[in-house]
């Protein structure tokens, strides 16, 4: 994974630069940090889909086989 997508605290940190206050958002950045929020999500539910039957990383979450599936199915833009 790239560190450019798996670090997408770097837009938040970009809008709180001193110079930027009283501009108006960037309307690019804010769906490009949504879109990044999503792709997260969305992959990390297919993670959680494909351990869903390891019992020994889901002890480690503290999951059951059930729970883990129900998180998974829940849809990435929630």
């Amino acid at each position: 994974m790239s560190t450019l997508f798996a670090n997408s605290d770097v837009l938040a940190r970009a809008r709180r630069r001193p110079t930027m206050v009283g501009h108006q958002p960037n309307s690019w950045l804010m769906r490009l940090d949504r879109w990044l929020a999503m792709s997260d999500r969305m992959h990390q539910r297919a993670d959680l889909r494909a351990i869903a039957d390891d019992p020994h990383l889901l002890a480690d979450l503290g999951l059951t086989r059930e729970e883990a599936l129900e998180q998974a199915n829940v849809p990435f833009w929630r």
